[in-house]
């Protein structure tokens, strides 16, 4: 029973410590983190048969200790395959020396299970006597020789790619050399205590080692990635924002600009065909005479005439949204309090502007039509009729001012 608490509390200990590894989904895995699942799963078969070989010894029941040892030896060479796998999935390194490591894993494999299919008819790994005595036979040795050999050839290729390697990545791959180093120990002592749990202290050894620097490593190792890529993706988002503002603002009067009014006038197309009845309307505004002033007074003048403007506008129509959408046009899509209130400032806007034109200040056409969900299927409608109310205003202040500027 002595022998089988070390099986026990290597099942525990791999249970408990590659929980998450476990049950990971396989979807959200690596290849290498799925080979090395599978290779947890026959390490655990193995302490599980070395676990009840010691159980069933001691009862000296035969013909079961006898099927024990059998699975035994075949979950050996399961795992020592699956631990070749692994460590070719892992390294990601491509060459000649790869497929001899991955054709060696195989031929280990297949080599140990024939012996033990043989050992069925001629007893050359094992056997028990009358008595129960357990007996090891030639083969064993040979089979726990060619498993030093495979444990070299991973430990060997493993080192070879790790001088390429540094840092952490480094770190991780030494350790899978200790790993070999550890079962390359417990085999040499193997052989001289057959009765000693020794390969499954070996198991367990590397098996905390592999967890702790080499999962575990790989785990930290995609955190820190993950939160260098949201940073980057944060600054990015930092940087989009920036040139979405320089590109949705005009340059020159600060307001909103003919993109961000194209764009905006989608959403407002949605809402027209999702909720049909809104409350808006649209006001069009045009600066008269600006190619006179351009012409006469130079084009900063008539820049400072497009701010005044825009000024105007932005000052009557105070809590909407304004775009300037051309040279000397914008447009102020009027809702909530100005909506309310839209036909008093309408009215306040034209007397400003006549007061202008009579004092030589700027002069800007204005116009306005309130949406109707009876005639209109996009805001592209109301503005037609906004622009159309905008130049007959317009011709009417270039008649009553024929001389203004």
């Amino acid at each position: 029973m002595t022998y089988s608490v070390i099986g026990i509390l290597a099942i525990l200990i791999h249970f408990i410590i590659n929980h998450d590894i476990i049950r990971k989904e396989k979807e959200n895995m690596e290849v290498w983190e799925q080979r090395y699942r599978w290779f947890l799963y026959t390490v655990i078969a193995y302490h599980v048969t070395d676990a009840l070989w010691g159980v069933l010894y001691e009862q000296k029941m035969i013909a079961a200790v006898y099927l024990d040892t059998t699975v035994y030896f075949a979950a050996m060479a399961f795992s020592v395959l699956l631990w070749t796998m692994f460590v070719v999935s892992y390294l990601e390194s491509k060459g000649k020396f790869r497929e001899i490591i991955s054709m060696a894993g195989w031929v280990f494999f297949l080599f140990q299970m024939l012996v033990v299919v043989i050992n069925f008819i001629i007893p050359v790994l094992f056997s028990f006597d009358e008595n129960g005595t357990y007996h090891a036979w030639f083969l064993r040795y040979a089979l726990f020789t060619a498993q030093v050999v495979m444990f070299l050839l991973t430990s060997g290729y493993t080192m070879i790619i790790t001088k390429e390697s540094q840092g952490t990545t480094r770190r991780r791959n030494l350790m899978i050399c200790l790993f070999g180093v550890a079962m390359i120990t417990a085999i040499f002592l193997q052989l001289f205590f057959p009765l000693l749990p020794l390969y499954s202290i070996g198991y367990l050894l590397g098996g905390c080692v592999i967890h702790t620097f080499v999962v575990e490593g790989e785990k930290v190792e995609y955190m820190r990635a993950l939160e260098e890529s949201l940073g980057r993706e944060a600054k990015q988002e930092e940087q989009l924002g920036t040139y979405r503002k320089m590109a949705y603002t005009d340059p020159l009067t600060g307001v909103k600009s003919k993109r961000a009014f194209k764009d905006n006038s989608e959403t407002y197309d949605r809402r027209i065909r999702g909720e049909g009845y809104l409350e808006f309307a649209v006001g069009v505004f045009d600066l008269n005479d600006l190619k006179k002033i351009n012409d006469i007074h130079g084009h900063e003048a008539g820049d400072e005439s497009i701010i005044a403007a825009c000024r105007l506008v932005c000052k009557t129509f105070a809590h909407s949204p304004v775009y300037r959408i051309g040279g000397d046009e914008f447009v102020a899509v009027i809702e909530g309090s100005d909506y309310d209130n839209r036909h008093n400032l309408m009215r306040e806007f034209h007397s400003q502007v006549d007061e202008n034109a009579k004092n030589g200040k700027v002069v800007v056409a204005g116009g306005l039509s309130d949406y109707d969900p009876v005639k209109d299927a996009t805001i592209a409608d109301v503005f037609k009729r906004a622009d159309e109310s905008m130049y007959a205003r317009k011709n009417e202040l270039k008649q009553s001012n024929p001389i203004a500027v």
